[in-house]
């Protein structure tokens, strides 16, 4: 009689059945550990020593590192598709136009928009922002409110100042609570005065707090404001669905969200960017021009001026495709969880002083070390590998009402894992020895 052969054992179905008779807590630790080990490899970056210290990068909100696959298809583009978008005959253009335009395509999905044409591609949040304020200066008249979050980075108060110069309207800011949560019935209070546009930010970049969004829209669009809302740190951190929110306008940037530099998108409700004046004219966006006149073309090209980053766009598209792929539920909670571990192990050092770091904060925890200065912290980490930033981080009206000249701050991505918050823990703690 033939015996059948025994089944070749599977590690990872041995690992899975080993995991399910661990206490669920435990198993699903192990789970999400072995996920993020998965998504780190796929970035290059993270593999080196710097100094004799492997890297321990801790500035994510800064700017996040990208993994092999957004780096592999810029390196396609310019090996072998190197052409200009749109209206030349040959093969390479062809293939650059429809890789271009099918990143347009996937952020209509991935920020569930209802039209193609709502998706504008820019350089980044601040051009994006420039280019709203922009586009309204002949919608608003003197006196006319500008509401703008006192969290806000640079990037979405200078260019509201600058329409307000151009057009004698005013800018009031939105106050802050003393937990350093947006003040909700400061807010109200200033919506009664019936302003023109309100400008939010969702995730603040140097608190890591979460503003609720759609509730501070909604309320702003009772009052008939136009309401822009800057996402760059939380769109590489959670789902976001414009129609949800229902903004008219939605900013982020591709570096944040382990895309290139460069290149931004602009969302906006459709009849709103219809009506925005071109912050650009010239090449791409015209339908006819001659001596006499210039009439220009209908959206998303009237917005889209000149050669745009297509490079980089391409490369936009690869980091959506990755998002969509790691960025599950678990791996998501996993990242809840690191950060707030980073905050328990922070506080237990002693010395350290939090700014505004709740349970529901996302990506960013800023701190100070006793009354040491946050760039001689920074500095001496990074003698150490870690990588942290300080200063105002282009925040300093925030920096203001929290009475600080400018604070550290540690941030995380979806590449970070225990150890990275374990070193700089230690190296931290070193640094107090030396200092204190």
């Amino acid at each position: 009689m033939t015996q059948s052969a025994a089944p070749t054992p599977n590690p990872a179905n041995a690992q899975a059945t080993a995991n399910a008779a661990l206490d669920p807590k435990v198993a699903a630790t192990l789970q999400a550990e072995a996920l993020s080990t998965q998504i780190r490899s796929q970035f290059p970056v993270l593999n080196q020593m710097l100094d004799g210290y492997p890297l321990c990068y801790l500035d994510t909100a800064a700017t996040s590192q990208k993994p092999q696959s957004v780096l592999d298809v810029m390196a396609q583009y310019y090996a072998h598709d190197n052409a200009n978008v749109h209206r030349a005959a040959h093969q390479l253009s062809a293939r650059s136009t429809v890789n271009y335009e099918k990143v347009r395509d996937q952020l209509q999905q991935f920020l569930r928009a209802k039209r193609r044409e709502e998706i504008i591609f820019t350089h980044g949040t601040t051009e994006s922002i420039n280019l709203v304020a922009f586009g309204l200066t002949e919608q608003l008249t003197a006196g006319d409110l500008i509401l703008i979050d006192t969290a806000a980075h640079h990037a979405n108060i200078v260019p509201w100042q600058e329409l307000a110069k151009r057009t004698g309207a005013v800018i009031k800011p939105i106050p802050l609570a003393q937990d350093c949560r947006l003040d909700i019935n400061a807010y109200r209070a200033l919506l009664a005065l019936k302003p023109k546009i309100v400008a939010l930010c969702h995730v603040s970049n140097a608190l890591g707090t979460v503003n609720p969004v759609a509730q501070l829209v909604q309320l702003a669009k009772a009052v008939g404001a136009i309401t822009l809302v800057d996402g760059a740190q939380a769109i590489a951190h959670m789902p976001i669905d414009v129609a949800e929110i229902d903004c008219d306008f939605y900013v982020f940037s591709g570096h944040k969200m382990y895309g290139p530099t460069g290149v931004g998108v602009l969302y906006g409700r459709f009849e709103v960017l219809e009506s925005l004046t071109p912050l650009l004219t010239g090449g791409e966006m015209i339908k006819r021009v001659s001596f006499e006149a210039t009439e220009f073309g209908s959206l998303p090209n009237r917005l889209e001026a000149g050669t745009p980053p297509i490079a980089e766009v391409i490369g936009l598209g690869a980091a959506i495709s990755f998002l969509q792929t790691e960025l599950s539920p678990q791996v998501r909670a996993h990242e809840a969880e690191l950060l707030h571990y980073l905050q328990s192990q922070l506080r237990a050092v002693g010395e350290v002083h939090l700014y505004a770091a709740f349970d529901d904060n996302i990506g960013v925890v800023a701190f100070n070390l006793a009354d040491e200065h946050h760039q001689d912290v920074g500095i001496l980490l990074d003698q150490q590998g870690v990588a942290v930033r300080c200063g105002h981080h282009c925040a300093m009206p925030l920096m203001q009402s929290l009475h600080l000249k400018g604070c550290c701050r540690a941030s995380i991505g979806i590449y970070t894992n225990k150890a990275d918050i374990d070193r700089f823990i230690s190296a931290l703690t070193s640094v107090k020895a030396l200092l204190l």
